[in-house]
């Protein structure tokens, strides 16, 4: 069975465009949506009580209830869970969210394009890296 691929989002276009885009590109993990923050952390005690783990969590920053950044932050300093890749896929370009990402832990930081078909290559792209090239810690698995 294929692990889950995460999705933070609350935005149900984007929401619908990454199902979209990864279906286009036959891409065969399910995907696993949290519609905000609060659902994101939610998943924690779903793992510990025996949910398979996500091969990797694509993030929104402006999330309601609890902000993607937070989001981050309890991922990354979860003993366990800390090894799950984020890759923030956000709207922001903002050097400041950029930069507390990537201290916080963050794997990849991707701005979302608008144009359908420039979000298919970044599908296309973050399905071949953390799904085909990346090897994950065996301690990970």
């Amino acid at each position: 069975m294929l692990r889950p691929i995460m999705l933070v989002e609350d935005n149900p276009m984007d929401v619908d465009l990454t199902k979209r885009a990864f279906a286009k590109r036959k891409l065969t993990n399910p995907i696993d949506v949290a519609r905000d923050g609060e659902e994101a952390l939610a998943r924690i005690a779903e793992w510990d009580a025996g949910k398979t783990q996500p091969v990797v969590i694509l993030l929104d920053l402006k999330l309601p209830k609890i902000s993607g950044l937070d989001v981050l932050r309890a991922l990354k300093s979860h003993p366990v869970y800390k090894r799950i890749p984020v890759v923030v896929l956000t709207t922001s370009k903002e050097d400041a969210d950029v930069d507390t990402a990537y201290s916080v832990g963050a794997n990849s930081y991707i701005v979302k394009p608008v144009d359908f078909e420039k979000f298919m290559e970044v599908a296309g792209q973050i399905e071949m890296y953390w799904g085909v090239v990346n090897t994950p810690s065996s301690n990970y698995l």
